[in-house]
């Protein structure tokens, strides 16, 4: 299957990080290289793009061929974004993107195992050689533990009910089959906006990938790693990773702390944070719904 994904904000991406030439950028989520292609137009930068997935890595070098060679595409974890630099000589940055949302080809590629209308494996991996898959989970893990997955990363209200679906289901090997056996434990009926699995599958992923950790790790070394006077965009699309950007960037920005009689916030401060946005209602893209743009400027 071809790779296919939509970026979501490209003008708001680009006008956050405001890529002036001769800067060094960081796509660290770059998909198929939209974020990344569009940065690269708009002025003679060098951007470094990192993705788990290797179907990833080849659409983005592709998409971004004509802005050889001030372009690269590395196969890593966004947690291993210091290493990355540091395996380049890189002691400093000028912006970074993390656009944090599955990619639309990952969704719809059945074989991946992401979907919950098309039959696959049970997999969920961005990194198709990580060792931890979503089908050891459902199929090997502890109810509790399979509730408490769903509790905190899907934020599942009838965690113990669809955990124990889940056990007395096994053994899952077709991702449709475990949805349809979820959305029974889910329950409610009538007409709803999302799929009623959507929540565990969500968490399942999220457990797979390890990704609320990964972006913990992530947010400390930008705000390492950018230079004075540059820029990080962040976007989410559930309310567990936006809290985590939410919060960093606000603390970041010296929130809560005691103030001077002056009114500024006593001990360092390092971002200058900027207000949210949200796609334009009218965005064709759908899964540009649930997206939020976080933005921060580094400060002396």
């Amino acid at each position: 299957m071809t790779f296919s994904h939509e970026p979501v904000m490209v003008d708001a991406v680009v006008s956050a990080i405001d890529p002036r030439d001769g800067d060094v950028i960081v796509d660290c989520t770059v998909g198929g290289g939209g974020h990344s292609a569009a940065l690269l137009a708009r002025a003679e930068c060098r951007v470094i793009g990192l993705d788990r997935d290797p179907a990833a890595i080849e659409a983005a070098t592709l998409r971004c061929a004509p802005f050889a060679p001030r372009f690269e595409a590395v196969r890593s974890a966004f947690g291993s974004f210091g290493q990355v630099l540091d395996d380049r000589g890189i002691s400093s940055v000028d912006g970074v993107l993390a656009d944090l949302g599955v990619s639309s080809h990952q969704l719809d590629t059945a074989e991946r195992g992401f979907s919950l209308q098309r039959s696959g494996p049970v997999d969920m991996r961005m990194d198709p050689d990580a060792p931890l898959s979503a089908s050891d989970i459902v199929n090997t893990y502890e109810q509790a533990d399979i509730a408490d997955i769903l509790r905190r990363f899907g934020e599942e209200r009838r965690a113990k009910r669809v955990a124990a679906a889940i056990v007395a289901g096994r053994p899952w090997s077709d991702t449709r089959s475990l949805a349809t056996a979820i959305a029974s434990a889910v329950g409610g009926g009538g007409r709803r906006r999302i799929h009623p699995a959507t929540r565990a599958f969500m968490a399942l992923r999220i457990a797979t990938n390890g990704e609320l950790a990964q972006l913990e790790s992530l947010l400390p070394e930008i705000v390492e790693r950018l230079s004075v006077g540059g820029r990080v965009a962040v976007l989410t699309f559930h309310s567990l990773e936006d809290r985590i950007v939410k919060r960093f960037f606000a603390a970041a920005a010296g929130k809560g702390r005691d103030r001077d009689p002056w009114g500024n916030p006593v001990g360092d401060v390092s971002l200058a944070v900027s207000k949210s946005l949200k796609p334009d209602p009218d965005d064709p893209n759908p899964r540009a719904r649930s997206a939020r743009l976080r933005c921060a400027v580094k400060v002396p």
